[in-house]
């Protein structure tokens, strides 16, 4: 019988463990692309406004954030304000990815911002990791990332407070993952017509932005705003995150009534809405994190709580209030 020669052997080896490796590769590629179909999507609670007249307890979620991921496939938990920080590490290993909304508290000092600096620190730290957390905030929750990154505040005043805009799309937006799968006449719509819903007095402007090394290095900016006087940035990505921050409000367009200017409830409009949140609810179903059981999860589900009625010429028709 012939044997093989020790050349022949170690060619062989060599094969086998090229064989193994991307055995080993293909598997764990293919961990990652298991899509968990039952994602949970923490929205992040603030200050009550001292101004509501219908407020209970200490702080409130906008029904409109809750709606708007619940009608692209997720289930929400309301998260809680002034808890500590091991109870924040515990429900960010439960949930899928966490939506910071807008609203109107101060973003260095609230304990809103308490709250979104340590989910923000987790998600960075668990993403180094391999571990796929998504962040997407509106309005004040573009703000207040843009102040953890920068770790200073760069906002400035704009004419925004209640007006509809387009978007001024930069070159990066086509490749972007957030906008690379939207339907092209939708990209259109929202480059030609007025339907994102501005509500802002502060926005990040280009000239801010480029003059901050940090800003620039974490974020890729797919598009601009101006008020006639300042270039601001209306939506933004991480370059090696999955941090998406939109400073207009596509949850509005569905589900919130007031009569004001600034509101648009076109066709185009609740598309967009839609896109953005089937976007962001595709991305928390890459993450696997969950409850330590089926009971603890019903336990923390927005289903829980029920939403108060404010009227329809509220900034907010309804809103879920805690303790």
């Amino acid at each position: 019988m012939c044997r093989p020669s020790a050349a022949v052997l170690a060619v062989l080896a060599v094969l086998a463990a090229c064989v193994s490796g991307a055995a080993a590769a293909a598997a764990a590629a293919g961990r990652r692309q298991q899509l968990n179909y039952r994602p949970v999507i923490g929205v992040l609670a603030q200050e009550n406004l001292p101004d509501d007249q219908f407020a209970r307890g200490s702080s409130y979620i906008a029904a409109s954030y809750v709606k708007y991921l619940e009608g692209a496939g997720a289930r929400v938990v309301p998260i809680r304000i002034n808890r500590t920080e091991q109870e924040y590490t515990n429900i960010f290993y439960s949930i899928n990815g966490l939506l910071l909304p807008g609203g109107d508290v101060d973003i260095q000092t609230s304990q809103f911002s308490r709250a979104a600096k340590i989910f923000y620190n987790l998600s960075l730290k668990a993403n180094d990791a391999g571990d796929y957390f998504p962040i997407w905030g509106t309005c004040q929750g573009f703000q207040q990332l843009s102040v953890l990154t920068a770790n200073k505040n760069l906002l400035t005043l704009t004419d925004t407070k209640a007006v509809a805009l387009p978007l001024t799309l930069t070159p990066a937006a086509q490749s972007s993952r957030l906008f690379r799968s939207f339907p092209k006449d939708l990209l259109q719509s929202l480059a030609e017509e007025n339907i994102t819903s501005n509500f802002h007095s502060w926005s990040l402007s280009i000239q801010n932005y480029s003059r901050n090394t940090k800003l620039k290095r974490f974020y890729k900016v797919l598009s601009t705003n101006n008020d006639g006087k300042k270039e601001f940035i209306s939506t933004m990505e991480a370059y090696r995150y999955p941090l998406y921050a939109v400073q207009w409000h596509p949850e509005k367009s569905p589900f919130e009534w007031i009569d004001k200017p600034g509101m648009s409830h076109s066709t185009t409009a609740v598309r967009a809405s839609f896109y953005t949140a089937s976007f962001f609810v595709s991305e928390a179903m890459k993450n696997q994190h969950h409850f330590s059981s089926a009971a603890e999860e019903e336990r923390a589900l927005i289903y829980n709580f029920s939403p108060v009625f404010r009227g329809t010429d509220a900034i907010f028709v309804q809103n879920y209030y805690f303790d």
